[in-house]
């Protein structure tokens, strides 16, 4: 049996410096919400938020057709010809607010859709959004398309390279991340004391990246999050061990 396509792909944390990123990989026929799945594991979210996949179709299309863009420009003005997707979490009491804006394609479920018919060339982007009060977005790069017939689903998702330990749930954001980091670097004053209380623990390195727990995290907690957006079930006893790394203590 020939092997599908794998995309490898890059995330990257916007508006943070040093710069939190990850390389990984998956199967291209995965849906948009097993993406979101992996991208909360792999930047520590919780999934006690809603989230938003963004792609720009005209930008992708220029991409790998610069030529054919730069030549055919009248044919581009009609602001219908391509417009922003929309994928996220869409309840049946509750949904995000889509953009109502004409440039924006009505909202999509993003559990309905797969991410080949998404993204399928190389250099394509798209955003992600989670907590839109805190507002984190990242970057989205299909870097690479490939097949291997030795890597399969028991292999992937994997991370491969990566930097900085992700995001901190429900701290204002970049701004709030950059405070936390400030304080436990200081370890004293009354920022440390607050954040050490709140997080429960005196020891936060957020430039540190574990790439082996972040693979076994892989494994877990992409399950969790679809049982908790897709079918409205609490986390279980275990399953919240998980989140909170009780393996570690």
């Amino acid at each position: 049996m020939a092997s599908k396509p794998i995309y490898q792909i890059y995330a990257e944390l916007q508006e943070y410096k040093p710069k939190i990123w990850r390389r990984f990989q998956v199967m291209n026929d995965i849906t948009m919400a097993r993406l979101a799945y992996i991208l909360m594991t792999l930047f520590e979210m919780q999934g006690s938020h809603l989230y938003l996949f963004e792609v720009d179709e005209l930008n992708n299309f220029i991409i790998n057709n610069l030529e054919y863009y730069n030549k055919h420009l009248e044919d581009f003005k009609d602001e219908d010809f391509f417009k922003i997707g929309q994928y996220g979490c869409i309840f049946e009491d509750d949904t995000i607010i889509p953009r109502l804006d004409k440039k924006y394609k009505e909202l999509k479920d993003a559990k309905d859709i797969k991410l080949k018919w998404v993204l399928d060339k190389e250099n394509e982007k798209m955003e992600f959004q989670y907590d839109f009060g805190d507002n984190w977005t990242f970057n989205i790069v299909l870097e690479k398309i490939f097949k291997d017939e030795s890597i399969g689903g028991r292999v992937l998702p994997r991370v491969i390279e990566g930097e900085g330990f992700g995001i901190i749930e429900d701290c204002g954001g970049t701004m709030g991340l950059e405070d936390i980091k400030k304080a436990f670097e200081a370890k004293k004053g009354e920022d440390y004391e607050m954040y050490s209380n709140w997080l429960g623990t005196e020891y936060l390195d957020l430039d540190k990246c574990d790439l082996e727990d972040l693979n076994f995290r892989l494994k877990k907690l992409p399950r969790i999050f679809k049982e908790s957006y897709e079918y409205g079930l609490e986390p279980t006893e275990a399953s919240i061990k998980l989140l909170e790394r009780d393996y570690k203590k």
